[in-house]
């Protein structure tokens, strides 16, 4: 019985690291968690200005005001502009998982003599801002007749952004060399080698670059208020500028959209954020 009791105080007093570890790890998702649930609270409970069929006593009003979202429906095309939303951020996706890996594999996998100046050059594009090129963005695509089209917002994504190009690079630098050489011994051309053995071999990178450049492409503003003009065209973030310009001090119906928008961004970090975090640790040497 002492010894069980010692056994007891001992791990009491020294727990054991690993379930530390999941704690250190559970904390900081559950304070995500529990930030999001008291911003859809404010979402749901905050009443908006008095009006003749709902006289306000409070500004948290129970019970909760679930006709706000419905409100939203009636007032926004969303089912377009989730639409729109979905192509604008999915086709980079998929134009990021294409390009990236297949530059980072040319720049640290096969030998040629220009690539220890071509990652610099990548990597300098990164320091122009986007409102440097916005003028001459806009200037090409309207020569080409591209504007009010999705092709400016997608199109570049397959042929890589800097930033998805060095965080692929720095996880493709670390594979082991002897596989893809066993490989070429065996007769395997680049392109084989690329999709049957890195591709798999980057999955927790890809996985990171895919839901960043998700985020971003959702949340993004200035590209389509850039390139689209007709309202058919419109994306999410355009709709909740627009709402927020056109409604009266309206700040539940605003609250509700705001909360519809965000939601998809939240399932999908919280589904994965375990890739993330290893993909961007792993990337950036840290352990």
């Amino acid at each position: 019985m002492l010894s069980k009791e010692a056994d007891t105080d001992a791990r009491k007093t020294n727990p054991d690291p690993a379930e530390v570890g999941k704690i250190r790890q559970a904390d900081p998702a559950l304070c995500r968690a529990d930030l999001f649930g008291l911003y859809l609270l404010h979402a749901v409970f905050l009443d908006g200005p008095p009006r003749p069929e709902r006289p306000r006593r409070h500004l948290y009003q129970p019970p909760a005001h679930w006709e706000n979202f419905a409100e939203i429906f009636k007032r926004m095309p969303m089912f377009s502009y989730v639409r729109n939303t979905l192509i604008v951020s999915l086709l980079p996706v998929f134009g990021q998982l294409f390009s990236a890996p297949m530059i980072a594999y040319s720049l640290t996998k096969v030998p040629w003599k220009g690539a220890k100046y071509a990652f610099p050059i990548i990597l300098a594009t990164m320091m122009i801002p986007w409102q440097v090129t916005q003028i001459p963005m806009f200037a090409t695509w309207a020569k080409l007749g591209l504007v009010n089209t999705f092709v400016p917002l997608t199109l570049p994504s397959f042929f890589g952004w800097a930033y998805y190009i060095y965080l692929t690079r720095q996880f493709v630098k670390g594979l082991p060399d002897s596989v893809i050489e066993a490989a070429r011994i065996d007769g395997a051309g680049e392109l084989r080698i690329l999709y049957t053995i890195v591709y798999p071999m980057c999955k927790p990178v890809l996985t990171t670059i895919a839901v960043l450049v998700f985020m971003g492409c959702w949340n993004d503003l200035n590209g389509p208020l850039l390139f689209l003009q007709r309202s058919e065209k419109y994306t999410l973030s355009i709709g909740l500028q627009m709402f927020l310009t056109g409604t009266q001090n309206e700040w539940d119906l605003l609250m509700a959209a705001s909360a519809l928008f965000t939601l998809p961004l939240v399932i999908i970090f919280f589904l994965a954020q375990k890739q993330i975090l290893g993909g961007i640790s792993t990337t950036s040497g840290l352990k």
